[in-house]
């Protein structure tokens, strides 16, 4: 083979050699950046909810065992919409919640709202701390009668008569943990939590004592529940005071 052949030979065998190493690094290239690629999320209502389910439980049945975990699920969906608005206007304090309402929509917190007022899910008692029977009575009187000489309505004038919520717009009570129930009416009291104005359960708050509150939440958490869980239908109720979140409706 003469020195002309040998060079175009030599030639043919790099540039073999070149090609290759490039489709072995390029291939390499090609699969570490696969590799690093995010997951592919799928666009469903479940994978978008996964911040709500993570504390609230799969179906919103609530997370008894901790407490501050509520039930979401069969709530009516205008009390759930309207909570996201709150948390999302800072009416209702609670990071992890006013940073996962920042952004949505009020379309698509109404999607949130309805998913989970549809759903049926069977309810878990939640552990009672211990309470005299003096004051679990007094929560029985807060609950159902009130106190009219310090202008308290009863619970159950608004949030129903077998305590289980109104449509469209007012929230059980049954079945909510204790330490959910007082720290909630605490935070009512002390102005932590708040909605559209009138806030009536605001002014009912500021109207009850300490012993009060955790009277009331200890009767609301341990009553045996109703054969029907469910809200009462819209207008069969009439309440005793002028409440906002009643005249704002369902809408965020």
């Amino acid at each position: 083979m003469d020195t002309r052949a040998q060079l175009c030979h030599a030639r043919r065998v790099w540039s073999s050699i070149v090609l290759s190493a490039a489709m072995a690094i390029a291939g390499a290239v090609h699969a570490q950046a696969a590799d690093n690629a995010p997951p592919h999320v799928p666009d469903t209502l479940k994978q978008r909810i996964a911040s709500c389910t993570a504390c609230h439980g799969e179906r919103g049945e609530g997370t008894p065992s901790s407490g501050f975990f509520p039930r979401l699920a069969g709530k009516p969906a205008g009390y759930l919409a309207r909570q996201l608005k709150d948390f999302q206007d800072g009416l209702r304090k609670y990071g992890p919640m006013e940073y996962t309402t920042r952004y949505l929509t009020p379309d698509y917190m109404r999607e949130i709202a309805e998913y989970f007022a549809a759903q049926d899910v069977p309810y878990a008692r939640s552990p009672m701390p211990r309470i005299a029977p003096d004051a679990f009575k007094r929560g029985e009187e807060l609950a159902t009668k009130g106190d009219p000489s310090r202008k308290i309505p009863p619970c159950a004038a608004c949030h129903g008569t077998q305590f289980t919520g109104v449509q469209p717009d007012v929230p059980g009570l049954v079945g909510l943990p204790y330490d959910y129930i007082s720290s909630q009416l605490g935070s009512w009291r002390t102005k932590t939590r708040a909605t559209v104005a009138p806030d009536c359960m605001a002014e009912i708050a500021s109207r009850l004592s300490v012993e009060d509150i955790s009277a009331v939440s200890a009767w609301l958490a341990g009553r045996e529940l109703p054969a029907d869980m469910h809200a009462q239908p819209a207008g069969s109720i009439a309440p005793p005071l002028h409440c906002g979140v009643l005249d704002a409706g369902a809408q965020p």
